[in-house]
């Protein structure tokens, strides 16, 4: 099933597979959705999550998909997992500098080698595989457009932007 946005604005030309968009539904709330029909409450009172949280479950998520093929053939095919993001954003610098990432893996029983063997390819499945965390580590562009501002106010936002006078939500 796929899932559109109404008809309040005209899709993006950019719009297309692996795109997701927010409604805003308040004063600093939105409903984040995908195509495939998900909702995701985005704020910071109850029953919301924080864009800081999505960013953070959107690494162990991501770490958490990378590393199930090669730990299931350790641990077997229904292996419990969980796995934790822990990190404040700084408030002066206004970003994350560190999120510390845990998982929790049925571990009794092993040796400590299986152990080792085992914390080895859990590390190295992420490291090839989880895109979130290759994009996040070194530093991602993200790009910013309003769609339907003309080039000169797009271009006075960039440069305003670069000199430090804009603040951030």
């Amino acid at each position: 099933m796929t899932s559109l946005p109404d008809d309040r604005f005209p899709l993006p030309e950019n719009a297309g597979p692996g795109s997701v968009w927010a409604d805003r539904t308040g004063h600093r709330t939105l409903v984040g959705r995908n195509q495939r029909g998900v909702e995701i409450p985005i704020g910071k009172g109850e029953g919301e999550i924080s864009p800081g949280e999505l960013l953070k479950l959107a690494l162990i998520g991501c770490a958490g998909m990378s590393s199930d093929v090669n730990l299931s053939r350790r641990l077997g095919e229904d292996f419990d997992m969980r796995l934790w993001a822990h990190g404040l954003s700084d408030e002066e610098q206004n970003r994350y500098l560190s999120i510390a990432e845990e998982v929790q893996l049925p571990l009794e029983g092993l040796t400590e080698a299986e152990i080792q063997t085992v914390t080895k390819v859990f590390g190295r499945a992420v490291a090839a595989g989880c895109t979130v965390e290759r994009s996040v580590v070194p530093g991602v562009e993200v790009t910013h457009r309003v769609l339907g501002a003309d080039e000169n106010s797009a271009a006075d936002a960039a440069a305003t932007e670069q000199h430090g006078e804009e603040t951030s939500a």
